[in-house]
């Protein structure tokens, strides 16, 4: 595996395991103190996921779909299996803009670097 391949890897499992953290904790971070906060930080970290995403596995489309795919059904989970958390649309709508920013800002970096 070459040495981009595995920085790729590691960043892409690092930010998988944050996301599993973040989305799955039993206690989300309370947001009274921060309007939108919770808002800010899906968006974030799908960002992340997407950009991590379209470098380990080179732009495929699938890779944004299932990045999506992702953050619709982790708000499923937090609403039925978590009984501490609750789905929220609002954070799906998030999950998706973050991931279509990280995807189109990952995109453009690479076409320039070219």
């Amino acid at each position: 595996m070459a040495a981009v391949d595995r920085r790729a890897t590691v960043a892409f499992a690092a930010v998988v395991l944050l996301s599993l953290v973040v989305l799955f904790w039993p206690h989300a971070p309370s947001e009274r103190r921060i309007p939108n906060l919770d808002k800010v930080v899906h968006a974030a970290l799908f960002a992340l996921l997407a950009a991590t995403t379209w470098w380990r596995f080179t732009a495929h489309r699938a890779g944004l779909l299932a990045v999506l795919v992702y953050g619709a059904l982790s708000e499923v989970v937090q609403a039925t299996l978590i009984p501490t958390r609750d789905g929220d649309v609002r954070d799906v709508a998030a999950d998706a803009a973050g991931a279509l920013l990280g995807w189109l800002a990952v995109s453009r970096w690479a076409r320039r670097a070219r």
